[in-house]
């Protein structure tokens, strides 16, 4: 790899020419050859050894092989005129080898005036070490690494080697945020990515996830990926791909090059078919006079390949073995290139018709190829029994620890079949990927070390070991082949059991929760006496996929392989079969167990995360609101703190429920926007649909219909069947219905979740809208059907919340004195939200205008009306005015709003709230995975919404 600055503006020959003079000082014999960036760096082709100068000025490089790329390199400068504007922008350029996508890096590079330029390049032989792009990219900045926020500072320090435990594989890339950030702070920043395709996984997942976190910076980065075997992804980025230069820039850009006969000149664009490099290498080419055409042309790329091929064999045997040496490791390092190549009894020396023949270039400290397709020729042309001697002096000369990770490479390389001494050191430099965490990294490792092993076991336990990584890295694929390797080949029970999880974890994704739940029970039943710790973990995942699966024999296989564990932490064990029991329609058995749990992590006592999200969510489930959401607001605030964003979404989920059943539906609204951000970015796309479902209902109660529709049909056109947010969804719908005025068609959608077991979860709070939709489409045998199931988990549940949903389900079916008294009641208690105390209100001032008491249902009503709109309940609003008109009242104004707070985005609003209890723009930023300048430009967004101008009046509006 190469990192540059952009001290360097103009274009150096690689053969050390200046630009600017040919040769000597003599002007060319012809036409000068355009400058043209070839592999990492900036290149020349020609140069004196044919006889030609470099070009004389960087407009011969921009009319060479920037031939027919207006509207590319228009597009690249438009990114860097944003970048100084404030802000950031990114581009990946796309295409085969020689089309010219590192010349397009090279121009925006001249076009950076003022800009910090960094400039790196991918290499094949790095691709497996984990961060190795990264550091190349930042280590220069290493010594700001420890004003980063403490998570952030560990994880990019292990990343670069220094310490452990850097947690999540993505934390790494919140780091890259701030520290980008930070740069861009002092001047613009454009960083300039070559050859992406070969970064190691570690350092692109990390900067694709700052791309996507990076709005309002000053900064802009270019990735060039080539078109092949090795794909480059980069989920929201935008793309270009060069095509091929027509025959009219074709032929231009030749003429730029070389006065060429007019046939030969002819096979020359016939061959090259429009590919920039292939024009400018055949040209050179004086083998192109007299070489016979061939019966087909090859395509571009393997006409070149074949061209930097003959060239090779053209050498001497002894420069062959040399440029092999070079070609296998390419770290540019001569240092490992010379010990390596007096193993073999060679030196530096041998390499010099390869330097006279422009293969290569040799400096006093590196080897360098003039582009990436000759090392290509190089490595592919060499026999096997001579690959192998290279890569063995190659792993013998790289005895510095800080050589580990090559080291093992090479003596994976090196091996001819088995090797476990190799196998071993694979494992080494995986277990070093997983300390810095690279998980990516450490997949490949341990599964080539299980390629290696003799010992099955090693290799079951390598295969399993990589399937987790795997898995881990988000590789999910990837992580059930290597899963079904590994039970194929391992007989240890535990083994098993860690491969059957994975496989099941990647079904949840893949295909569904009942089949996962069912290939997490097999996978915990060897296990149940033999490791109850690692069982119970795997039964919490098979349990919850039974929830969101919605089914009964699912649970009841559950609750039998529960109580057969034997070990474990009893409250946990009991929480578990309890939810069971619950989701099954047995609250009395169910609701103790999971009270316990809660009342656990109120105490302290609950410490894991599981644990704790566990126990928040079975707050929610027996109506426990508040409890849950002080539960799931401190746990979500310390994963914050320890920068876990793999676990975020789903204790987001959690905590979006609690604030949606306590009626704090712009916090739920901005938690749920994070959370789909994150889950998208992590790769969780069944969550991404779960709570897109929690997104759609709280659209629903806001009165955004088309968001509705919108959302749930994401949702129920899922073909995983996720019960749970098909149950939200239809409910989401439901509520449309509901308020607009149409009962019936609601009770069409709550009866079949109502009466089925997606309705046992959260959507048990369903019942009250199915009541009321019954009720107002004159259906009361039907609006009597599911009241007894609430009223049952009511009942067990023994909160003010549940109670209060059954005396509004009981007035709304009660007459006189009755339904009177049930909906005072109903109003008495403490405790119950703010969103389901004034659906009560509204409720009870239809009943009280029907019953002609119009002065207490103007009471009602306008209280329920202000309360919708201090809540943000605007779908609910309409139902209040319409009685309110009913009444021959006019509309009121709300009598109780807090100030332009219902204006601000989910973003604005959790920015503001964090700055009104005097955070930092930078603590803010760590909270919330963005950079403080983003931060920034979100609280200048919010003052005017708020009708405030500075950052100490956020504390008296309370947001």
């Amino acid at each position: 790899m190469l990192a540059e600055c952009a001290s360097i503006d103009r274009p150096s020959c690689l053969w050390g020419c200046d630009p600017h003079t040919p040769p000597g000082g003599a002007s060319p014999p012809g036409p000068p050859l355009a400058v043209v960036a070839l592999g990492c760096r900036v290149r020349v082709v020609g140069c004196g050894a044919v006889g030609w100068g470099c070009g004389d000025s960087w407009a011969g490089y921009a009319a060479g092989v920037l031939v027919g790329r207006s509207v590319e390199r228009s597009r690249v400068t438009w990114v860097i005129d944003e970048a100084r504007g404030g802000r950031c922008r990114s581009l990946v350029v796309r295409g085969e080898a020689g089309i010219g996508k590192t010349a397009l890096l090279d121009h925006a590079a001249d076009s950076a005036d003022g800009l910090r330029v960094l400039r790196v390049a991918g290499i094949e032989s790095e691709a497996e070490i984990p961060f190795a792009g990264l550091q190349l990219m930042l280590a220069r900045f290493s010594d700001r690494f420890g004003a980063l926020p403490g998570p952030q500072a560990q994880a990019l320090r292990a990343a670069f080697g220094v310490g452990t435990s850097a947690g999540e594989r993505l934390t790494v890339g919140a780091a890259i945020v701030t520290l980008l950030s930070d740069l861009a702070e002092e001047t613009p920043l454009l960083c300039l990515i070559d050859d992406a395709h070969w970064f190691d996984q570690s350092s692109i997942d990390a900067l694709l996830f700052a791309v996507r976190r990076l709005h309002t910076d000053s900064i802009a980065i270019i990735f060039v990926a080539r078109d092949g075997d090795r794909p480059f992804p980069a989920t929201g980025v935008d793309s270009i791909t060069l095509q091929r230069l027509d025959k009219t820039d074709s032929a231009r850009l030749l003429a730029d090059v070389r006065a060429l006969p007019h046939e030969v000149a002819e096979r020359v664009l016939a061959e090259s078919a429009g590919n920039p490099l292939a024009i400018l290498e055949l040209a050179a080419s004086d083998g192109m006079m007299d070489s016979p055409a061939p019966v087909a042309p090859l395509p571009a790329t393997g006409r070149l390949e074949e061209h930097f091929r003959l060239q090779v064999r053209a050498l001497p045997e002894q420069t062959r073995l040399a440029l092999l040496i070079a070609a296998a490791d390419q770290t540019s390092e001569l240092g490992s290139f010379s010990a390596a190549a007096a193993r073999l009894g060679l030196d530096a020396s041998d390499l010099e018709p390869a330097e006279h023949g422009r293969l290569v270039q040799v400096t006093s400290h590196a080897v360098a190829f003039r582009h990436p397709l000759i090392r290509a020729a190089v490595y592919q042309d060499a026999t096997f029994a001579r690959r192998i001697a290279v890569h063995a002096a190659l792993a013998a000369s790289l005895t510095d620890p800080r050589d580990a990770d090559r080291r093992a490479w090479h003596l994976a390389a090196a091996a001819g079949g088995t090797d476990n001494a190799a196998a071993a050191e694979l494992e080494r430099a995986a277990g070093r990927a997983f300390d810095r965490g690279g998980p990516a990294a450490a997949t490949r490792a341990l599964e080539r070390a299980a390629e290696l092993s003799t010992d099955r076991a090693d290799r079951a336990r390598r295969l399993v070991g990589a399937a987790r990584a795997a898995y881990d890295a988000g590789q999910l694929d990837r992580a059930a082949q290597l899963a079904a390797a590994g039970r194929t080949v391992t007989t240890d029970p535990g083994e098993q059991a860690e491969a059957g999880w994975i496989q099941a974890q990647v079904a949840y994704e893949r295909n569904s929760p009942a089949e996962a739940c069912g290939l997490a029970l097999d996978a915990a039943t060897p296990i149940l006496s033999a490791d109850p710790d690692r069982a119970v973990s795997v039964l919490t995942e098979a349990t919850w996929c039974a929830r969101d699966a919605a089914d009964p024999a699912l649970l009841r296989r559950c609750a039998g392989q529960l109580s057969a564990v034997r070990g474990g932490r009893p409250v946990v064990l009991d929480a578990l079969a309890g939810l069971t029991e619950l989701l099954q329609g047995h609250p009395g058995a169910g609701v103790p167990p999971l009270r316990a749990l809660l009342a656990a992590a109120q105490a302290g006592q609950v410490d894991a995360t599981v644990e704790l999200q566990m126990a928040g969510f079975a707050g929610v489930l027996i109506g426990d609101d508040d409890a849950a959401l002080a539960v799931l607001d401190d746990h979500v605030a310390v994963l914050r703190g320890q920068g876990a964003l793999g676990w975020l979404p789903y204790s987001q989920e959690a905590l979006a429920l609690a604030q949606l059943v306590t009626g704090r539906f712009q916090d739920a609204a901005a938690n749920v926007a994070e959370a789909i951000e994150l889950a998208t970015d992590l790769g969780q796309d069944l969550q991404v649909v779960t709570l897109t479902s929690i997104s759609a209902w709280l659209a629903a109660v806001r009165g955004e219909v088309e968001a509705v529709q919108t959302q749930t049909e994401l949702v129920l056109g899922d073909v995983r069947r996720h019960r749970i947010a098909w149950g939200m969804a239809t409910w989401a719908r439901a509520l449309v219905d509901l308020t607009s005025g149409d009962p019936a068609a609601a009770l069409d959608r709550l009866e079949p979740l109502c009466d089925g077991p997606a309705g046992r979860d959260v959507t048990m709070r369903a019942i009250p809208d199915h009541v009321e939709a019954a009720v107002h489409a004159g259906d009361y045998d039907g609006a009597r059907r599911h009241l007894p199931r609430l009223t049952d988990w009511a009942t067990h549940a023994a909160t003010p919340a549940a109670r209060g949903l059954v005396l509004r389900c009981e007035a709304l079916l009660a007459e006189g004195a009755v339904a009177q008294d049930s909906f005072e009641t109903a109003l008495r208690l403490e405790g119950g939200g703010p969103y389901d105390r004034a659906r009560t209100q509204l409720a009870y001032g239809e009943w009280l205008r029907r019953n002609r008491r119009r002065t207490a249902a103007r009471t009602q009503l306008v209280e329920a009306f202000d309360a919708f709109e201090r809540i943000g309940a605007h779908g609910w609003q309409g139902r209040a005015r319409t009685e309110l008109t009913a009444l021959g009242e006019a509309v009121p104004v709300p009598q109780v709003v807090v100030e332009g707070v219902g204006q601000l985005t989910p973003q604005e609003l959790q920015v503001v709230r964090r700055a009104a209890q005097g955070m930092s723009n930078r603590e803010i930023a760590a909270e919330l995975f963005l950079s403080p300048r983003t931060i920034g430009h979100h609280l200048y967004k919010a003052y005017p919404k708020l009708g405030v101008s500075r950052r100490s009046q956020l504390a008296r509006l309370n947001p």
